[in-house]
């Protein structure tokens, strides 16, 4: 029992990447429906990102995002690098340099308005949407993708894409 308790039996295999991301139709705006956040995403709203392909192959990666609602929109400018051989899916991504990380596309909707990523540690993850809301269909589905790849669920936080009504 104590060699399966070892490193090797708890190494995880490696992340499954969309077998392709088709860039040009993924590219333009993805609302956050939820995430397992990192320090800089706590407490935000209305957070986005919105993708923009370059002429050199790289990507304009713009995080948006509001402290509070009814406050003007607060952006960082990052870019992403498609990794060679990855079919699209997998990018290094870089807000602050020297610093990176990887990203992967884990499953996009055939019809493009939903996505699953994670970093390949599997201790980040997103549900990406292309309206600020989603059907709970399809978020359910979404949520089901990560798990199947070993991301832990339980702690994907919704993220407040719309102010509450009064």
């Amino acid at each position: 029992l104590a060699a399966c308790a070892g490193p090797a039996a708890r190494q995880r295999t490696p992340l499954q990447a969309a077998p392709a991301v088709d860039l040009p139709r993924f590219m333009g705006t993805w609302h956050v429906i939820a995430h397992v956040p990192y320090f800089f995403e706590k407490g935000k709203v209305a957070t986005r990102d919105e993708y923009r392909l370059r002429e050199d192959g790289r990507i304009d990666n713009d995080f948006v995002f509001k402290k509070r609602f009814g406050e003007e929109d607060q952006r960082w400018r990052g870019i992403s690098t498609v990794v060679p051989g990855s079919g699209g899916a997998r990018w290094k991504v870089q807000f602050v340099w020297p610093f990176s990380t990887e990203l992967v596309v884990l499953h996009v909707d055939q019809d493009y308005q939903g996505a699953a990523l994670a970093t390949p540690d599997r201790k980040l993850a997103w549900v990406f949407g292309r309206a600020p809301t989603m059907d709970p269909v399809r978020y359910d589905a979404l949520v089901g993708r990560l798990a199947q790849q070993g991301v832990d669920t339980a702690q994907l936080q919704l993220v407040p894409q719309l102010p509450p009504e009064r």
